[in-house]
């Protein structure tokens, strides 16, 4: 792994002053010259923040069309709660609560950008080849499914590959580094080069906030995240609402709108290419303000 490890440094090095700035989306390229946001829908009643989520289909469409409007560039669509203690759900359930929500998402919104936050490959294939889906989002790097892989390397979709180390209700037990960034980039390293042998090149990286890592850990993660950058494909954040958020601040996801916005900020001065936040307006009213600052 470390020898591997080593490669990809190495190799991700000689590019990352030329990063990766482009998805193959709907068979065309898709620029990231600036950020954008991602909306989050979840379609289950068990997320950690309510305000993201419902089973009624005719409340997600409405829920998606205020997205859009205020400026979401990519819908980011769950059917199972990846919160830390959640149980994984089968391919039949995820099924069962997306269908006819992207069913009518597509005849609305045929050009969208849709991801697919999912851990099984059926559920992704099932997905891109009915429903079009354009990006699957997999909270476990390929760790819940030996054949998720396999499956998107065919599918030949861009993958969001983000770090974690368990399932949702063991992974508060596994937020033990004895070099957190080092063996963060290494484990995120090990999985990118399988993608790439396999013959996937179209990445997301995800450093994966709140996904076996405790507090001080994720903020060590933001105060390094240049780091990330070494991968050479666009950096992706999801932090909106999350514990790191509302325990620090003693408060919960609910208040944790302005907390968010600051983090926000943070990751776009730092390079952050795509945010995944419940909250598209403020995010968005962050990019503009950052994208001031540059100029």
């Amino acid at each position: 792994m470390q020898k591997k490890f080593l490669m990809e440094i190495n190799k991700v090095k000689d590019i990352q002053f030329n990063k990766k700035k482009t998805l193959k989306i709907f068979g065309n390229i898709t620029h990231l010259e600036r950020p954008v946001v991602m909306g989050i829908v979840n379609v289950n009643d068990d997320s950690f923040y309510e305000g993201s989520r419902s089973n009624c289909t005719s409340v997600n469409l409405n829920h998606i069309e205020n997205m859009v409007s205020e400026g979401a560039a990519i819908i980011d669509i769950g059917a199972a709660s990846t919160r830390p203690g959640a149980e994984l759900i089968t391919f039949q359930e995820e099924k069962e609560r997306l269908n006819e929500l992207l069913v009518r998402l597509r005849i609305a919104y045929p050009r969208l950008i849709l991801s697919l936050d999912t851990y099984n490959s059926n559920t992704a294939k099932w997905a891109v080849e009915v429903h079009n889906i354009n990006i699957i989002n997999d909270i476990s790097m390929g760790l819940f499914d030996d054949q998720m892989f396999s499956t998107v390397a065919k599918l030949k979709v861009p993958y969001v590959l983000m770090h974690n180390r368990g399932i949702p209700s063991e992974m508060n037990q596994k937020a033990q580094y004895h070099h957190l960034m080092k063996e963060v980039l290494s484990e995120i390293s090990e999985k990118a080069y399988h993608l790439r042998e396999m013959g996937l090149s179209d990445m997301i990286i995800d450093p994966g906030f709140g996904f076996a890592k405790n507090i001080t850990q994720n903020y060590e993660l933001l105060k390094q995240l240049e780091f990330f950058h070494l991968f050479g494909h666009p950096l992706m954040i999801g932090i909106s609402r999350k514990s790191m958020v509302y325990k620090l601040l003693e408060s919960n996801a609910s208040e944790s709108l302005n907390g968010s916005s600051i983090l926000h900020t943070i990751a776009l001065m730092k390079g952050a290419d795509i945010l995944r936040v419940h909250d598209v307006k403020e995010a968005m009213e962050c990019i503009k303000i950052c994208e001031q600052m540059e100029q």
